[in-house]
């Protein structure tokens, strides 16, 4: 039982590590597309930039959030045995 734990814990590990190093990705929906072309013509770049910023944020929280509820459950789990 201590190998295969010890397995999942790496195996989660590089998943959680993997997952950061992403390169960042500047995909948007539509809408967003449309607005950022248009703002473009009349402000310049900052509004895309800051939109896709907002974007790789929202992205980024549930990994997070997932990430440090599995570190405390593990470490409670540890604690308890």
């Amino acid at each position: 039982m201590k190998q295969f734990t010890k397995r999942l814990v790496v195996a989660l590990l590089l998943v959680t590590i993997f997952s950061m190093l992403g390169s960042e990705a500047f995909a948007q929906c539509p809408m967003c597309r449309s607005a950022v072309e248009s703002a473009m013509q009349n402000e310049g770049n900052t509004v895309g930039i800051g939109l896709n910023k907002g974007i790789l944020y929202l992205l980024a929280t549930p990994y997070i959030l997932v990430a440090v509820v599995g570190t405390v459950w593990y470490r409670n789990y540890r604690k308890s045995r």
